[in-house]
């Protein structure tokens, strides 16, 4: 992967991550068709390079994690669920290679967020209080996002809304929620690095250069993404992107079964 490779990436992991279109799926889709060769690097970088999104999220909502530990103990509960992720985890890495998966994701999911304002359009007042139970139950729903192409946010956001709570606190929790999850994946993904030839890889000075300024690059689209996603999210709704994923899914599909090969790994 060169340094303008890792950039467009990173662009597209920035303004990916908090909408409801998974991050994960497009970048593997953008790797695709930049044809950048599979290694243990790309693997890593496709996973960590979401720390730096991460960060937008703390520094954007600064406040909020210096509220109580009463917050703490809300995504602490909402991340119990992830348990079941780590026992999926070598099933994981072999799905994020597959482009046909994403491309099916993208688009059930699409069909699912034309609907779910209407579904789900009787949120309680914004002040409404938080429960373990609620924060629990949209924990789980960051199982189903262990699909590539089935989006984090738009699964936790949905579950959000399902107990009541209004599109804009829901996609609040879920920026929250995002902190801890996703900062737990980028450092199991480390971790797996068992073999010394893959740590070396990954670890080389080129490569940390390239994953620096990847991440710088992600944090700072991702700041811009999700005051635009808040502003836009409350006045409009998910439909706007139901439609996007079925559009980029089904082009997927077309390409695909039309014989163009896009499977990354």
């Amino acid at each position: 992967m060169t340094l303008f490779e890792a950039i467009i990436v990173a662009i597209v992991e920035g303004i990916t991550e908090f909408l409801p279109i998974s991050s994960t799926g497009h970048m593997i889709i953008t790797q695709a068709i930049l044809g950048i060769p599979p290694s243990e690097f790309v693997k890593a970088f496709t996973v960590n390079i979401q720390f730096g999104a991460i960060l937008s999220v703390i520094v954007l909502y600064w406040k909020r994690f210096f509220q109580s530990w009463g917050f703490y103990k809300t995504i602490a509960i909402a991340c119990t669920p992830l348990i079941i992720a780590y026992l999926l985890s070598s099933l994981i890495d072999k799905m994020l290679g597959s482009v046909l998966i994403v491309a099916i994701a993208l688009v059930v999911g699409g069909v699912f967020l034309i609907f779910v304002d209407k579904w789900f359009d009787r949120p309680e007042n914004e002040k409404t209080k938080l429960t373990y139970y609620k924060a629990l139950y949209i924990g789980l729903f960051q199982i189903i996002a262990v699909i590539p192409g089935i989006s984090r946010s738009a699964a936790t956001i949905i579950g959000g809304m399902s107990q009541k709570i209004s599109r804009k606190r829901s996609a609040e929790f879920s920026f929250f929620l995002a902190v801890p999850t996703m900062f737990a994946a980028s450092a199991f993904k480390l971790y797996k690095l068992n073999s010394n030839e893959a740590t070396a890889q990954v670890f080389s000075m080129e490569n940390l250069h390239i994953l620096l300024v990847g991440n710088a690059v992600a944090f700072i689209v991702a700041m811009i993404t999700i005051k635009f996603f808040i502003a836009f999210l409350t006045r409009h709704g998910f439909k706007a992107f139901g439609f996007y994923r079925i559009g980029v899914g089904m082009i997927i599909l077309i390409l695909l079964f039309s014989g163009h090969s896009l499977t990354l790994f």
